[in-house]
């Protein structure tokens, strides 16, 4: 890492693609992820961890990315919701959250759909009462819940790619 002014480079792989960027260490990676890579599907919700607006998968594990330095993110595998479609389809999962009104107003989509894929890939076959522990570190304002419950499990009865 090379100092310019405080910032620092880090290198990750975003996506399944190499990534590196100049930043001071403590910005969040929810900012850099935005506004230096262009991937402006984490969703600024609440910026203290409480929403899951901004969940991304790290290494395999569900994050907040609002409350990640960049630094941290130094060699690590990050999966951002544009990470899970395949060329110009989408993700299983993705599909779901369309086809069962899933997705309302989009802001907490992202951070739903990353938590689920989280979930899934640990619990192929999540009971109800699995997925909402799954999902219940992100909130929602306008679908009350129930459609992206109907949307996990209609992915996890297709077997949702992990």
């Amino acid at each position: 890492m090379t100092a310019d002014h405080g910032r620092c480079e880090v290198a990750m792989t975003v996506n399944g693609k190499a990534a590196k960027v100049c930043a001071h260490p403590m910005e969040r990676l929810l900012d850099v992820l935005r506004r230096d890579l262009g991937l402006t599907g984490a969703k600024e919700g609440c910026g203290e961890g409480e929403c899951g607006a901004c969940a991304v998968l790290i290494d395999g594990e569900l994050a907040n990315s609002c409350l990640i330095p960049v630094l941290q993110a130094n060699g690590a595998s990050v999966v951002t919701i544009e990470g899970l479609a395949r060329e110009d389809r989408l993700a299983t999962l993705q599909q779901a959250f369309v086809d069962c009104g899933g997705a309302q107003c989009g802001i907490c989509t992202p951070g739903m759909i990353m938590a689920a894929t989280c979930l899934l890939r640990k619990h192929p076959q999540p009971a109800l009462d699995a997925i909402r522990e799954g999902l219940s570190g992100n909130l929602c304002r306008c679908t009350g819940y129930a459609q992206i419950c109907e949307a996990v499990a209609e992915a996890s009865a297709h077997g949702e790619e992990r």
